[in-house]
């Protein structure tokens, strides 16, 4: 049994790549579906900054391939994923995903997002039938792991969120952000830290602008600021100062068009867009406006190494309890990679015993019934020690090797009892 991941990230793709490859909630079902096509148990994790497919199967090799297949396939044939694709398998696999969870491998060191994204795409693929044990184990672990990290150290204390960058670039342009009139656009998760960080920072005049109108109630509520449906966004542009834009959309939520007249009307003021979605909310030729200044994931990398750089000190202790969490791992790893092993070196030794065992009783008619089942026992117990030492050799170490040790040397693919 192997395990391999294969996925762009922010370190290795550019960002026009990584919208590409984007899968929102509501395109996830339709690509687990694609998915099955490539292997039978597999679980994709897409995230503001990353795309990855985890999966098991027994040839660590095919199981690489299937994975990039897959993820070349969900992009189209006009889109080259090869140059910017990293691929790993068994213990590698599994300290990326533990990264991952544990907040390392996050534009933004120690964020807490991750890990509920991590838990909704394991929930995602059992809902799509696509999880088996194996994978099950790994990702609770793996989860387990994160929330170790963010109780046991200071890896997550004060931590920034995309969010919170967001709204931090925008106090690096505009210093006064009180008298700002500020509109989010998007309700979710990123829309309700950034408004919750805005208000903190002393933002009086936020604007909340959602598809879904109550959600926009139920987060400005909670932070302040007030809701506004879309069809008032045209009017919301024209005095805004400052717009994050965090939809989950696969279509832009702002035009050139749209900015561009908002714009008409005053043309001396500027407008700061800071886009953290992805796909990206604003088209990039809105940039091109005069008095725009226009921002994308990709332009806030410096506050986040800034950040990153504050967190160094913690990396280590989060390390310590990623290894100890693997090498559990790992130990039922190996054990559950022998079973198959296991359950076929047993029953074959049972099937030799069993024959050799009534073939004997047929040479042996006098015996009781109380002597039949003594030398059955008897038998039973012999094979039991002769298994003993071979089953804990399987257990113990490289599952894949050890196992195909002991099928050549029980002769186990032969089929041949004797």
């Amino acid at each position: 049994m192997h395990f391999s991941v294969a996925g762009i990230n922010h370190r290795t793709a550019p960002l026009a790549l990584r919208e590409k490859a984007a899968i929102g909630p509501d395109g996830l079902p339709g690509l687990l579906h694609l998915l099955r096509q490539h292997m039978q148990h597999g679980i994709i994790l897409s995230t503001c900054n990353r795309t990855e497919v985890y999966a098991t199967g027994n040839q660590a090799g095919g199981l690489e391939k299937a994975c990039t297949a897959f993820l070349a396939d969900s992009m189209g044939p006009q889109v080259d994923t090869a140059p910017y694709l990293y691929v790993m398998s068994d213990r590698a696999a599994f300290e990326h995903l533990f990264d991952v969870t544990c907040g390392l491998d996050s534009m933004v060191i120690g964020e807490y997002e991750v890990l509920g994204q991590a838990g909704q795409a394991l929930a995602a693929a059992e809902k799509a039938g696509t999880v088996n044990l194996p994978l099950r184990h790994i990702f609770n672990s793996a989860i387990s792991a994160g929330r170790r990290a963010r109780s046991e150290t200071g890896i997550s204390r004060n931590s920034l969120s995309i969010s919170s960058i967001a709204v931090n670039k925008a106090l690096d342009v505009v210093t006064d952000i009180g008298s700002s009139r500020i509109v989010i656009i998007g309700a979710g998760e990123a829309g309700r830290l950034a408004l919750r960080v805005a208000c903190s920072r002393g933002a009086t005049c936020v604007a909340v602008v959602s598809r879904t109108l109550q959600r926009a109630v139920n987060i400005t509520c909670q932070h302040g600021g007030r809701p506004v449906s879309p069809d008032m966004l045209p009017a919301e542009l024209r005095d805004a100062d400052i717009v994050i834009t965090c939809a989950a959309s696969p279509h832009p939520v702002l035009r050139h068009g749209q900015v561009s007249e908002a714009m008409s009307g005053r043309p001396q003021l500027p407008m700061i867009i800071i886009d953290i979605a992805l796909p990206r909310n604003v088209e990039p030729a809105v940039g091109g406006i005069g008095n725009v200044h226009l921002y994308n994931m990709d332009d806030l990398n410096g506050l986040a190494d800034d950040h990153r750089q504050e967190r160094e000190a913690e990396v280590a202790a989060v390390k310590g309890i990623i290894t100890e969490e693997i090498d559990i791992l790992m130990k039922w790893w190996q054990s559950y990679s022998a079973r198959p092993v296991i359950k076929s070196l047993v029953a074959r030794a049972e099937r030799i015993r069993s024959a050799q065992y009534h073939r004997s009783l047929k040479k042996m008619p006098s015996l009781s019934q109380q002597d039949q089942q003594s030398i059955d026992l008897l038998t039973r117990s012999i094979v039991d020690k002769i298994l003993r030492d071979p089953i804990i050799y399987l257990k113990s170490g490289n599952g894949s090797d050890r196992a195909e040790a002991i099928s050549r040397l029980f002769g186990l693919d032969d089929g041949n009892d004797l």
